[in-house]
């Protein structure tokens, strides 16, 4: 199951905090939207309560004409007077006949003649303001007229105007704002734990030392204390794993070696027939008491159980050494300048006998080189690396051990190597061979699946990594150990003459 990244999880509570921010300020804004009509409404019925309040005025402000066929006068009542002077241009007022003739104010207010003398209200636009019309129907000191009064500051004729300045467009500066502090704080404040993650994700499976609680802000301590107890007990459980692989390792090693000694003799006396002439003292009187029942095995069963030994001896030896080469047991300050030449010299005496034995050619190509090492630890190396190959190499075929520099971005880097022209590992299993116990399909030969997995292990104590590629003219298995780079040594200038 893919994993989540950090980065992702930390947009995903971005998204969430902003979402949960805008929803309840939407939720304000739709509160404060209806809040500020139900207030405009309430003004606006009070305005329309002071407009009826003014008709009957207007209509006293008329008077009628001295002479007959004029228009009637007018002499405007002091509350009708204050009520124009004080809103200025947006109010105004008119005086119809009931058969719609303006007689007197402007001719824009104007509306439906009522039919009864009760108040009506309606809503015109004009000059790019709406306004609130009061008309009413009536007696006047003219006769019947119709007056109409305007107010262009009616609050609710204003409210969809004002709703988007007033409203909607602070909340959503407000919410834009709000988001852009929304990501710069949670990537802010999860630096650290983002820190923490990328520390802990590239940390190497072997390195289970406990998180510096100091530099860990205190909100992320607990978990820093979690990962460390969590570490504590992994370490301790493969601590306890490691010593239980040394210790059984350990303890098979005498008894295994007393049997394959014991299984020795008696192939050897299976061979001469039974016969301990050749053997003196203490040793030719044991074999004589166990020749009588070994002489009755055949020799093909004292073989079998000869190999069946010798790989049992040898995988115990591999255990303790894979227990001993773990990349966390060893002391990195403990490293020793190791002699590579020397070391590969000491590698093809060892293995001469082996190689002899199967006809194959056991060369070495070796420079005078240095190395800082563990010198025990390289030497398992070495022999993994050859034992493998002349294990897997063909009858008569080619097995190379080297060692020397090569140069890579200015620098020298010592390096040892083990080449073979055997049926060598497909480029796809690489980093299958590198695990414990895994051997190539089809494979021929006995083998533990051990052998590269300890080198591998031990190049990863000495801070590399194996390097496997095809060998010469693409047969074979070639495997590489690069150590640190050593820098390259400038060339001194020629002293001058005279110097």
């Amino acid at each position: 199951m893919a994993r989540p990244s950090l980065r992702a999880m930390t947009s995903d509570l971005r998204n969430r905090l902003l979402l949960l921010l805008v929803l309840p300020l939407f939720a304000l804004l739709l509160a404060s939207a209806f809040i500020d009509f139900r207030s405009a409404d309430d003004a606006a019925a009070q305005h329309d309560q002071r407009l009826l309040r003014l008709l009957p005025a207007l209509a006293d402000s008329v008077v009628a004409a001295t002479m007959p066929g004029t228009e009637p006068l007018l002499m405007l009542a002091p509350p009708v007077d204050e009520f124009l002077r004080r809103s200025g241009e947006f109010t105004a007022f008119s005086v119809r006949s009931v058969d719609g003739e303006l007689l007197l104010g402007e001719a824009w207010v104007v509306g439906p003649i009522p039919t009864t003398t009760a108040a009506e209200f309606h809503s015109i636009e004009y000059g790019g303001v709406t306004y609130r019309v009061a008309v009413q129907r009536g007696a006047t000191n003219a006769g019947e007229l119709v007056v109409a009064l305007a107010d262009g500051s009616d609050p609710r004729q204003q409210w969809l105007q004002q709703l988007l300045l007033r409203l909607v467009l602070p909340n959503v500066l407000l919410v834009g704002a709000a988001a852009l502090a929304i990501y710069w704080s949670v990537g802010h404040a999860f630096r650290p734990l983002v820190v923490l993650a990328t520390a802990v994700e590239h940390r190497s499976p072997r390195d289970l030392n406990p998180i510096d609680e100091a530099t860990s802000p205190a909100e992320v301590r607990p978990l820093v204390r979690a990962l460390n107890h969590l570490f504590e007990m992994v370490s301790a459980q493969v601590d306890g794993q490691r010593r239980f692989v040394a210790d059984a390792a350990h303890q098979l090693r005498t008894p295994l070696a007393g049997l394959q000694a014991q299984v020795e003799a008696w192939a050897l006396l299976a061979r001469s027939g039974g016969s301990a002439r050749n053997f003196e003292g203490k040793q030719a009187s044991a074999l004589k008491q166990q020749a009588s029942g070994a002489i009755t095995l055949r020799a093909e069963e004292i073989e079998k159980l000869r190999a069946a030994t010798r790989r049992t001896s040898q995988l115990a030896h591999q255990l303790l050494t894979l227990s001993r080469a773990d990349a966390r047991n060893v002391d990195a300050g403990a490293q020793e300048r190791i002699d590579l030449q020397q070391l590969c010299e000491t590698a093809l005496e060892m293995h001469l006998d082996a190689a002899a034995a199967k006809g194959m050619d056991l060369g070495l190509e070796a420079e005078p080189v240095h190395a800082s090492g563990h010198g025990w630890l390289l030497r398992e190396l070495l022999a993994n690396l050859v034992d493998n190959a002349i294990k897997y190499a063909p009858v008569g075929g080619r097995v190379t051990i080297r060692c020397g520099r090569r140069m890579q971005r200015g620098t020298l880097q010592p390096f040892l190597e083990v080449e073979d022209d055997g049926p060598g590992v497909p480029p796809q299993e690489y980093d299958k061979v590198l695990q414990r116990f895994y051997r190539v399909p089809g494979t021929l030969g006995e083998g533990t699946g051990l052998g590269l997995p300890i080198a591998d292990e031990i190049a990863r104590a000495h801070g590399s990594v194996l390097e496997l590629g095809a060998g010469a003219g693409g047969r074979g298995l070639r495997v590489r150990m690069v150590f640190a780079a050593e820098s390259v040594p400038r060339p001194t200038a020629p002293p001058r003459p005279g110097e």
